[in-house]
């Protein structure tokens, strides 16, 4: 009905488990013609005994049973309708979060965090439209059509051929005006987009809202972006009735054409009654499923976009993709063993964080980096957690390349402690056993101690069985970064990546983190984002990060570690 396909193949390959009650769908539209075929020859046979005097019993018995064989289809029809409108969305919503967990944070970056948030809820919702209404009149609209043009063929050919030239007319304003309902929906889509995105934005940010008063000021533009929606919306409810117009009179015309020389040759007794019902009864039955698929068309238009969308977020891109678990098994890493960068570049859309990168990192061996904000720190990190991927160069450990293994696997081998450490809506315990959920109490009271935690949870009113809000409210910052470096201890990694754990924090909560961090690094091969001198004495080398370039530094601690020593770059 429009530029966009009625189904996308994508789907099958992306949700195996909808094929089969597609297939029962196709296969209860073909019954489906049948019993049409079959209501209309024996109601035809019923309409023409009784005009003769006599009523044929068998034929209004197969009416009947017609009638039932119809009502029974159309339930199984939207029972398997529904039920392969639920397995597409779980298993949409459920690839949509593994990518989420799959790309890493890299990926929700810009507008897509409140773009996956309105597809996962609302936009997938709006597939039940598509399954339960538009999919099955699409299959009816291919074999009820096909199945009457066959009856007619055989009962009145001149009939037959009035169909067969009016039917493609349906299909023709059906695309005409689908081409400005795609245009339409699309612009609704896009306004729904981004009013869930900035409510998101707006929702995590209202404190600082509140604090510079501008709270209500957001509460307009939210107001005026659900206006913005609204209008959309109307425009393409205004198509959609127009459409619903335009098909029906069409339809009705078509009819007319049909019905018009049928009753002329049967008053002029060149027709039996019987043929004559029959191409009465079956003509309006060939264009009812192309004005049903028209109207359920438009209803169906938000599923298709939102399909669309979700199932081109899924599609890897070609830089990504990771070899084929069956053609080759990943392989796996055991640390220690030597980390290098080899030539290693990472370009966004709108700007390059690592420019070329040769770096070796030895077993054992602590570094520190430093550099102003935005150059590229942070980075570094992600190409190792795996949240990024090289644009070009590689990263391999022991000689194997990073893009080989198992990122499961290898996250086993890691422990990281954030900038802001994310605490969930559950105990302190469970928290802290997040990188190691098979952990025992006493191991989970060991972290505690050595991350210099154990004051903290002396203080609760729960100890570790207290439960946290969400985010980790009612510890402060400091306490936070304590619970993240209590996780790392717990994980005993042999390699540890440290994000600025000290950063946003007071004197005293910086003294409790440096020092579980110099418990934590000890021993272990380390590498540490810094902005604070304290932690550059724990570093046995310092790299500086400027312009996405890496070169090795000689600091001085009393200035800013992003100003301080000469530079070379890093040969290997």
């Amino acid at each position: 009905m429009s530029r966009r396909r009625p189904f996308d193949p994508r789907l099958l390959h992306r949700v195996p488990g909808a094929r089969r009650p597609l297939a029962a769908l196709g296969l209860l539209g073909v019954a489906a013609a049948g019993l049409v075929l079959v209501q209309a020859t024996t109601l035809a046979m019923v309409l023409a005994s009784a005009a003769g005097g006599r009523l044929d019993r068998a034929a209004l018995a197969g009416f009947v049973a017609s009638v039932a064989g119809r009502a029974a289809l159309v339930w199984a029809q939207g029972t398997v309708a529904a039920r392969a409108a639920s397995t597409v969305k779980a298993a949409l919503r459920a690839d949509l979060l593994d990518a989420v967990g799959r790309r890493g944070p890299g990926w929700l970056s810009g507008q897509r965090a409140g773009q996956l948030a309105t597809l996962a809820g609302r936009g997938l919702d709006a597939l039940d439209a598509y399954f339960t209404g538009y999919l099955p009149q699409l299959v009816l609209s291919l074999t009820v059509p096909l199945a009457v043009l066959a009856r007619l063929a055989f009962a009145d050919w001149s009939s037959a051929v009035i169909i067969a030239l009016t039917l493609p007319l349906i299909p023709v304003f059906g695309a005409l005006l689908g081409w400005q309902a795609q245009a339409a929906t699309e612009r609704q889509w896009r306004r729904l987009t981004l009013l869930g995105g900035h409510f998101l934005d707006m929702v995590t940010g209202l404190p600082t809202l509140r604090v510079f008063g501008r709270a209500r000021g957001q509460v307009g533009v939210v107001r005026q972006m659900a206006d913005q929606h609204r209008l959309a919306t109307m425009k393409t409810l205004r198509i959609a009735f127009l459409s619903a117009l335009v098909l029906e009179l069409v339809a009705t015309l078509s009819v007319a054409l049909v019905a018009v020389p049928i009753g002329l040759r049967l008053l002029g007794g060149g027709l039996a009654l019987q043929t004559a019902l029959l191409v009465l009864l079956l003509a309006p039955e060939a264009f009812l499923p192309l004005r049903a698929a028209g109207s359920q068309f438009h209803a169906s238009q938000e599923g298709l976009t939102a399909l669309d969308e979700a199932l081109t977020l899924l599609d890897p891109p070609p830089a990504t993709v990771r070899p084929d678990p069956d053609a080759a098994r990943p392989r796996k890493i055991r640390l220690p063993g030597e980390i290098r960068f080899e030539s290693v570049t990472v370009a966004y859309e709108r700007t390059t964080a690592l420019r070329d990168v040769w770096l070796t990192i030895r077993p054992g061996e602590r570094i520190a980096i430093v550099g102003p904000s935005g150059a590229g720190k942070s980075t570094l990190l992600h190409l190792l957690l795996g949240f990024v991927t090289p644009t070009s160069g590689r990263i391999t450990v022991d000689g194997i390349d990073l893009a080989e293994v198992d990122l499961d696997d290898w996250r086993r081998e890691l422990a990281w402690v954030p900038q802001r450490a994310h605490l969930f809506g559950t105990s302190l315990a469970e928290n802290i056993r997040l990188g190691a959920p098979e952990a025992t109490p006493e191991s989970v009271r060991t972290a505690v101690r050595d991350a210099g935690l154990a004051e903290v949870v002396a203080a609760l009113p729960e100890g570790l069985d207290t439960r946290l809000g969400e985010r980790g409210h009612g510890l402060s910052s400091g306490q936070r970064q304590r619970v993240a470096l209590a996780r790392a201890f717990l994980r005993d990694a042999p390699l540890v990546l440290l994000d600025e754990p000290t950063a946003r924090l007071d004197g005293d909560s910086e003294a409790a983190v440096l020092a579980g961090t110099r418990r934590l690094v000890a021993g272990r091969t380390a590498l540490l984002v810094a902005h604070r001198p304290a932690l550059l004495t724990e570093a046995d080398r310092v790299l500086r990060v400027e312009d996405g370039r890496v070169s090795e530094a000689t600091p001085t601690l009393s200035g800013p570690p992003a100003d301080a020593g000469t530079s070379r770059e890093v040969t290997v």
